[in-house]
């Protein structure tokens, strides 16, 4: 299975540009159990999505099974149709 595209070199100086204009995500949700602060996914979301955006950039996460497994596929994707993604097996409790 491939993981890219033929050519990524167009999405990698989309992504480097993006990653210049992110800033950090914002502490803002505390953890009661260990008395810390930490940015959530919406605040991490928040952070990326309009410098993904203006470069070009989405990103996807689908579930899909590979043999029995279940696995979580993401794909970064450009507009010029490059393309690069991850997968990971979930694990899943009975």
């Amino acid at each position: 299975m491939s993981l890219q595209s033929d050519s990524i070199d167009q999405l990698m100086t989309a992504l480097a540009k993006a990653q210049g204009e992110m800033s950090y995500a914002a502490k803002d949700s505390t953890n009661p159990h260990y008395k810390s602060k930490y940015a959530d996914l919406a605040a991490v979301w928040n952070a990326c999505r309009d410098p993904l955006a203006k470069n070009g950039l989405a990103v996807t996460q689908t579930l899909d099974l590979a043999g029995e497994r279940q696995v979580l596929v993401t794909t970064l994707g450009h507009n010029s149709g490059q393309w690069m993604k991850s997968i990971i097996a979930l694990p899943i409790q009975k």
